[in-house]
């Protein structure tokens, strides 16, 4: 395909709804059900963070009493709270000489799209690791943290007694806890221990790495993003849609451009998205239109507003085995 330009093969109006399903289908947080769209969080039109008011839980208001004929019930109350979510507004623009050219074939847009989309799906990722830095760095999570990488022995490893131990610590609601986002060392250690209840191949990129492994059905995502120095590892555990994800309301999702002299095509991305740990509040403020990374990893950015285990998220640091 000589001479093409970016603008030949890219139509925003058809791109557009291509990246986000072929982005939705790569994200292996949106597939195993970590983030998923939920009731309440979206993109508003207008703004920078959407709230979210909530009753607070009525087992706070005291046991039941003891009907009397003469002593009336003494009436309770219930109280209200906000969870705040903040918009994330991001952005990418690639340049290439006569970049088009690269992707001669049948479906030159679908090639540039897949590339994008996954490109989108791993920066989602990155991102959701800087938030939950930031949500766990904040006061009032250590109930829904465990660090054991400080202990001896195996009392510091991830096994099947540490990691019970870590779904514990939200009580009868650790059932909750379906997923398991962690380092792929840490993946290889549980499998060298025999504790995998299956592997299932990956996309055969060039890591090659296994994908949704399982153990104790609950789904494995592997990211060598995850937090590690090389000795201490930092897993999550989650319940289904403890991210809430939302995106759109994009003024321009897709430009392209082309400086002719050069021979230079430019593919331009824009995203605003939400990608919010449900329960913990964002309360802070931005120096610019949007968080950066630094903010998102501030913990004095970040409240916790919901009981602990109705949080389902846990982070559990630990060392391997191996």
């Amino acid at each position: 395909m000589p001479g093409t330009k970016i603008s030949d093969v890219i139509v925003p109006e058809v791109f557009n709804p291509y990246v986000i399903q072929r982005t939705s289908e790569l994200s292996r947080i949106r597939s195993c059900g970590i983030a998923a769209v939920v009731p309440g969080i979206e993109v508003p039109k207008g703004g920078k963070t959407i709230q979210m008011p909530f009753w607070t839980d009525l087992k706070g208001s005291g046991d039941w009493e003891v009907l009397s004929d003469s002593t009336p019930l003494t009436p309770g109350k219930i109280g209200a709270d906000k969870d705040v979510a903040v918009v994330l507004a991001r952005g990418k623009a690639w340049q290439a000489n006569e970049l088009a050219g690269a992707f001669a074939g049948s479906d030159p847009m679908g090639a540039i799209a897949d590339q994008v989309a996954d490109y989108e799906a791993s920066q989602e990722q990155k991102l959701l690791l800087s938030i939950l830095k930031g949500a766990f760095a904040s006061i009032g999570m250590a109930s829904n943290t465990l660090d054991i990488s400080s202990l001896s022995g195996d009392n510091a490893v991830i096994n099947s007694k540490t990691i019970v131990k870590a779904i514990s610590k939200l009580g009868d609601a650790g059932v909750n806890l379906t997923g398991i986002f962690t380092h792929s060392s840490v993946m290889y250690d549980l499998a060298a221990q025999d504790m995998l209840d299956q592997i299932i191949t990956g996309r055969g990129d060039t890591q090659n790495i296994p994908e949704f492994v399982s153990y104790g059905g609950r789904r494995i995502v592997v990211d060598d993003g995850a937090p590690t120095d090389g000795t201490t590892y930092t897993t999550y555990l989650f319940g289904t849609a403890a991210i809430g994800y939302a995106e759109g309301n994009t003024p321009t999702p897709t430009e392209t451009d082309r400086d002719s002299l050069a021979g230079d095509d430019i593919l331009i991305r824009r995203k605003h998205l939400i990608m919010h740990p449900r329960g913990i509040r964002w309360k802070g403020t931005a120096a610019g239109v949007t968080p950066n990374k630094t903010e998102l990893e501030t913990g004095t950015n970040w409240e916790r507003v919901y009981d602990p285990k109705a949080i389902r998220i846990v982070k559990f640091v630990h060392k391997l085995k191996g």
